[in-house]
C-alpha cells in the first residue's frame, strides 16, 4: 500500500464483488473514517473506474479505485494472533473437516462452546488463530453457531466477503442443516412440521426459551421418524426451517418428546434408563449450502463417541438415513402464475357450462349438409 501522502489505487478483489463501497472502505482502510469517505464521494475525489461514486454504490471484481492522499486518523493496533499451546493446536486440527479458499468447515464435538462468555474460556472461537496461513491478514470468523452441548458440522468463512456471502445465505434460509437426534418416546406422525413460536423465558436471564403464541417469533421444524426402539425412543431427522435459539430442543419438548440427555428443556423425563449416556443427543450431521468459490459445500460429520455408542446399543442403523434434505415446500406462486390459473380455471368452467360438444359425423344428430 503507498503512504497516504499519495493518491492510491486500488483493483476490487473477487471477495469484494458487490459490496458497497463505504463498506469496501471500512474493510481494507478503516483508519479512514466515514465522514470523510462521504466527503470525498461528495466533492468527486474517490474516483471507480475514472468516474464518481457514491458510498452506497456497488463494487464490481476488476474495478478500480482512485483514493485521494490523507483521511488517515490514528486507530487502534491491530490485534495480534494468538500464540495457541500445543494441546489446542492438536484439537483445532482433529475438528477440521473440509478446508476450501473460501471456507473451513469443522465437526464441533460436544461441551465446547463456539464462543466465549462468562467463565467460559475454552470455545471454537478462541482456536480460530490454528487455521491462519502464512500471508493470511484476516482472521476466520464465525457466520452461525451451534450450542455448547450440540456437536456437528459448523462453517468458518476465511475472509470477510465469504462471511458477508455465508451469512446472506444462512439468514435467507437458502442453506439445509439436517440434524439428528434421539428423542423420548414415539411421535404418533412419523413425518411432519411442528410450527409453534418461540420467546425467551421470563425469569431465565434470557438463557431459556418456551413456546409462546402471543409474542414469540415465528418457528418451523421439520421432521421424520427413521427409527424406533419399541416405543422407548426414536431416532429423528430434523431440519430447521427458521433459526431461533434452542429451536430443534424447544420443538422436540413441546411435541412431548425430548432429545435425550436435554435436562434443560426435557427435565427428569429426558434421561434413559440403563447405559445410554446422559449426554444431549443432538447433532448436526449435514450442511448444504453455495458456495461462493462456485457450486455447493456439501459436508457430513460423524458422530460423537456417546451418539454412535447409544445408537450401537439402541440398534439403530446408521445407513438407514442419508440424510438428506426433506422434500420443500414448492414456491408460491408468482402474479402471472396465479393470472394464468385464474384464467384456465374461468375456461374450463366455461366449457362445462356447454355441456358436451356435438362430434361431427356423429350418429346422434341430424347429418350436415347444404340448405336447399
Amino acid at each position: 500500500m503507498k503512504p497516504s501522502g499519495e493518491v492510491r489505487n486500488f483493483t476490487v478483489e473477487a471477495d469484494d464483488d458487490g459490496i458497497r463501497l463505504d463498506r469496501w472502505f471500512k474493510r481494507h482502510l478503516p483508519q479512514i473514517g466515514f465522514g470523510t469517505v462521504s466527503k470525498w464521494a461528495r466533492t468527486g475525489q474517490i474516483r471507480v473506474d475514472g468516474s464518481r461514486a457514491k458510498p452506497d454504490d456497488r463494487l464490481q471484481e476488476g474495478q478500480q479505485i482512485r483514493v485521494p492522499p490523507g483521511g488517515d486518523a490514528p486507530h487502534k493496533k491491530p490485534k495480534e494472533r494468538r500464540e495457541l499451546t500445543k494441546a489446542e493446536l492438536e484439537q483445532a486440527e482433529a475438528m477440521l473437516i473440509m478446508q476450501t479458499k473460501s471456507a473451513l468447515v469443522i465437526n464441533k464435538p460436544p461441551g465446547l462452546a463456539t464462543q466465549g462468555g462468562t467463565n467460559t474460556f475454552n470455545h471454537v472461537d478462541g482456536l480460530l488463530d490454528a487455521y491462519m496461513e502464512e500471508g493470511d491478514e484476516q482472521r476466520p470468523r464465525l457466520v452461525h453457531r451451534l450450542d455448547k452441548d450440540t456437536s456437528g458440522v459448523l462453517l468458518v468463512a476465511r475472509t470477510p466477503g465469504s462471511a458477508a456471502y455465508f451469512s446472506k445465505r444462512f439468514s435467507g434460509r437458502s442453506a439445509k442443516k439436517i440434524y439428528w437426534a434421539l428423542v423420548v418416546g414415539v411421535p404418533d406422525i412419523k413425518q411432519g412440521v411442528i410450527e409453534a413460536p418461540l420467546a425467551k423465558q421470563p425469569g431465565s436471564g434470557g438463557e431459556k426459551m418456551h413456546v409462546d403464541h402471543e409474542g414469540g417469533a415465528p418457528a418451523k421444524t421439520k421432521y421424520r421418524v427413521v427409527e424406533t426402539a419399541g416405543k422407548k425412543v426414536a431416532w429423528l431427522e430434523l431440519q430447521p426451517m427458521t433459526g431461533r435459539t434452542h429451536q430443534l430442543r424447544v420443538h422436540c419438548a413441546a411435541m412431548g418428546h425430548p432429545i435425550v440427555g436435554d435436562g434443560k428443556y426435557g427435565g427428569k423425563e429426558a434421561f434413559l434408563t440403563g447405559s445410554v449416556s446422559r449426554k444431549m443427543h443432538l447433532h448436526a450431521r449435514r450442511l448444504i449450502i453455495d458456495s461462493p468459490d462456485g457450486g455447493k459445500l456439501d459436508v457430513t460429520a460423524d458422530l460423537p463417541e456417546h451418539f454412535a455408542a447409544s445408537m450401537d446399543q439402541i440398534g439403530f442403523d446408521e445407513n438407514a438415513s442419508d440424510a438428506m434434505p426433506m422434500r420443500d415446500d414448492p414456491p408460491p406462486a408468482t402474479r402471472e402464475e396465479k393470472k394464468q390459473k385464474a384464467r384456465q380455471h374461468a375456461k374450463n368452467y366455461r366449457k362445462a357450462q356447454r355441456g358436451p360438444r356435438r362430434a361431427r359425423g356423429g350418429t346422434g344428430g341430424k347429418p350436415k349438409g347444404k340448405k336447399k
